[in-house]
């Protein structure tokens, strides 16, 4: 009986593992701030890879969070999402042309974030 038992438990351990890691996606694009995504999404993929680690440093976009543009749409990231994206900015030396790669799964219109790296 208490095979039968901890065989179950290892059966639904590693089902939850899979289903996790299943949910798991992988994104690319350009990381750009929420209050500076109106004029990428406009612009289109030139202006977003013109945006600036600079302005993403600025005081008023770090508060307005982070998120990724890809396929001509900003999609914004979770708060854990939003410290990953401020750590990268401030360990990069890049002016611009932020590429980025997000690990995470995305629910509805928002991407909450596993890793995130700058390409």
């Amino acid at each position: 009986m208490m095979r039968t038992f901890f065989r179950f438990l290892a059966v639904c351990g590693l089902t939850l593992t899979l289903l996790s890691i299943a949910a798991a996606a992988e994104f690319e694009g350009i990381l750009i701030d929420k209050a500076c995504s109106a004029s990428a999404v406009k612009g289109g993929e030139k202006a977003a890879l013109a945006h600036t680690r600079d302005c993403a440093l600025m005081p008023n976009c770090v508060k307005s969070g982070y998120g990724i543009y890809m396929n001509e749409k900003f999609i914004p990231f979770d708060a854990a999402g939003n410290k990953k994206a401020l750590a990268a900015l401030k360990a990069s030396t890049k002016p611009d042309n932020l590429r980025v790669q997000v690990s995470g799964e995305q629910t509805g219109n928002l991407i909450k974030v596993q890793s995130l790296k700058l390409l």
